[in-house]
């Protein structure tokens, strides 16, 4: 337990004081996020948080832990999307570029580490489903996937690296039930550069607004971390876990994205076109503030994760836990299909609810002011 608290605390040092020392040379070099289009945010913020956390991951690791393949193409992956994700944050790079490095680190992992999906449980209801052939393509597309539904995720205060702490906990939890211990080492430094990054990021007492972003290199980078994290979570022969709990550990970011990608292709407009009809843009646009839209969806997916955990433990069927993913996936896009519609709905919603709560308030206060203030004798 103390060395696990001493690899969670020298990561997050390492990334708070990286942030500190950034921050002046990001706004001098340009690494910095500017207002404009659907960005809403005030001022130039320094995109510190991706190199922060890559360092803050792979320094304490690489100098703790054994360089084993799967830690050595971790490394050599996040170095291909930092490379790339900063000259992007820095120059705006087409998207192409990004898909270029994000298939090259995905490539790495499977080449170099041997981490890949060979197998993908009993989703159909037998016992084990090998990919084979198609266990490089699958791990390719699973990578970058993910990849870009934590970048989409990543649009207000917090949100992408609260959602990728919590992620991190599942994790974690799952990898300490299955015994797998080297992957709890390497994701407790995960856990500890994620929180670091968060004192910057989130919008706490004192610091009205974000002080660091992650960029496009950070969103690669933590959406990188949690695919090899679950890869090597699922597809250890020696500490089973079964591959369908992954989805439901990132279920928020994953299924906004290909919501939204469906809507966009439904609308006959680009999937990879920026908007403001993420989850956390509607409930804004109800009238949640950026606050309680992070803790929304942290909650809905910590409350996912577990009870798809929860689900295991009961022996529930494999392909039943592929029938709830796609409802609720069905079911969100269907509530979602009109972004603009279901904000308005959600703000008509909260109203009522806020008017019922105010006129219960006048009841009491009115009996309240018809007794004195003073109980009742019998």
């Amino acid at each position: 337990m103390e060395l696990a608290a001493f690899k969670i605390a020298l990561s997050f040092l390492v990334v708070v004081g990286l942030i500190q020392l950034m921050n002046p040379v990001a706004r001098r070099i340009g690494l910095v996020d500017r207002p404009g289009g659907h960005k809403a945010h005030d001022g130039h913020v320094p995109v510190t948080g991706g190199p922060a956390v890559a360092i803050g991951v792979l320094g304490p690791a690489l100098l703790l832990l054994p360089v084993t393949p799967h830690l050595a193409s971790l490394a050599i992956a996040l170095g291909i999307l930092l490379v790339v994700g900063v000259l992007d944050d820095i120059y705006d790079l087409s998207w192409r570029y990004r898909i270029v490095a994000q298939v090259a680190a995905a490539l790495v992992l499977v080449y170099v580490g041997d981490v890949k999906v060979e197998q993908i449980g009993g989703v159909f209801g037998f016992e084990q489903t090998d990919l084979g052939s198609l266990s490089m393509p699958f791990t390719v597309l699973a990578t970058v996937g993910l990849i870009n539904a934590l970048n989409m995720m990543d649009g207000i205060d917090g949100l992408a690296g609260s959602i990728t702490l919590c992620a991190v906990v599942m994790l974690l939890s799952a990898a300490v039930y299955s015994g797998n211990v080297p992957l709890v080492s390497e994701l407790l430094f995960t856990a500890g550069a994620m929180a670091g990054f968060l004192v910057f990021n989130l919008r706490l007492p004192g610091h009205a607004r974000a002080r660091a972003f992650l960029g496009n290199s950070g969103s690669a980078i933590i959406g990188l971390i949690i695919a090899w994290a679950s890869f090597r979570l699922t597809q250890s022969p020696s500490h089973p876990v079964t591959p369908v709990l992954a989805p439901f550990l990132i279920a928020p970011p994953v299924i906004d994205a290909i919501a939204l990608a469906l809507r966009r292709i439904a609308s006959r407009k680009s999937p990879v076109a920026a908007d403001r009809t993420h989850v956390h843009h509607i409930l804004m646009d109800g009238g949640f503030r950026v606050s309680d839209v992070v803790l929304i969806i942290c909650t809905a997916s910590l409350a996912t994760g577990l009870l798809a955990a929860l689900a295991l433990r009961a022996n529930v069927p494999e392909p039943a836990f592929v029938a709830t993913y796609l409802a609720m996936l069905a079911i969100y896009f269907a509530v979602t299909r009109h972004p603009d519609r279901t904000a308005r709905r959600i703000r008509a919603l909260r109203q009522s609810l806020n008017d019922r709560l105010s006129g219960g308030k006048a009841i009491v206060a009115a009996l309240d002011k018809e007794s004195g203030g003073q109980p009742e004798k019998d």
